[in-house]
């Protein structure tokens, strides 16, 4: 059901990458779009820690089913079906959140050497967002990037900061060994049988429970526990999006 959305060499959503370059890229500008085909049929989006209190009012939040649980917002319970979106790629709700990683495509920071670590601002040349185009904003002032370059940059980096502060708390939680994997069973009015639901990780509050009063002490102070339970809170939500996919047929 929620496994990690995962690419032979590339993450999720991304066709190709290039480094963006003043020189290669001079006259390319870049142009807001109304519509994110990409997540049309994207049924599980990788999340940062930090968006947990905003995901957990409308998307069930899960962990990856495997070794690299990654956090995950449900926008739908079967693989291909997204019940936020429409066909085209366009919010039904314009006030639902989208997650950070997708708004941070068709750009990312990537090592271009794996020798060095250094990140480089890259971008996936098949979006429909960014090119040589006679409309939108450009990239670059001369041979100096443009103030919008300078905020996707600023973006991209708050984005890998992000990413790192939730890899140390995927990390703490396995440590705790708080994860097991996750079962939702649901009985539709009418229905014979239930529909079952797995493939994914959650918290077990009977572990979560069981812990020592200074580990839990400590994640109360480090604000790990108010993400613990923001992540059960969010499991109620599976119902939600059931629903949601019962009326699309």
């Amino acid at each position: 059901m929620a496994s990690a959305p995962q690419a032979a060499q590339l993450p999720l959503f991304y066709n190709d990458l290039q480094p963006l370059s003043s020189q290669l890229h001079a006259d390319y500008r870049v142009r807001q779009l109304d519509a994110a085909p990409f997540l049309a049929n994207q049924h599980a989006v990788p999340l940062t820690v930090e968006e947990f209190p905003m995901v957990q009012r409308r998307m069930p939040i899960v962990f990856a089913a495997g070794d690299d649980p990654v956090p995950l917002a449900l926008m739908g319970l079967n693989e291909g079906v997204n019940v936020f979106m429409t066909p085209e790629g366009r919010l039904i709700d314009g006030e639902t959140y989208v997650p950070a990683y997708v708004r941070r495509y068709p750009y990312m920071l990537a090592k271009l050497s794996p020798d060095s670590d250094e990140l480089s601002l890259c971008f996936d040349p098949s979006s429909q967002s960014i090119g040589a185009f006679e409309d939108g904003e450009k990239l670059f002032d001369g041979d100096q990037p443009s103030e919008v370059t300078k905020a996707i940059l600023s973006f991209a980096e708050q984005f890998e900061q992000a990413g790192q502060r939730t890899a140390a708390f995927v990390r703490e939680v396995k440590e705790l060994g708080l994860l097991i994997d996750g079962e939702v069973s649901i009985q539709p009015e009418g229905a014979d049988q239930p529909f079952i639901y797995r493939g994914f990780q959650m918290i077990d509050e009977k572990k979560l429970t069981e812990l020592r009063g200074d580990q839990l002490r400590k994640m109360a102070q480090s604000g790990m526990l108010a993400l613990i339970y923001a992540h059960l809170f969010s499991l109620s939500l599976m119902r939600d999006v059931f629903a949601k996919q019962a009326q699309l047929g």
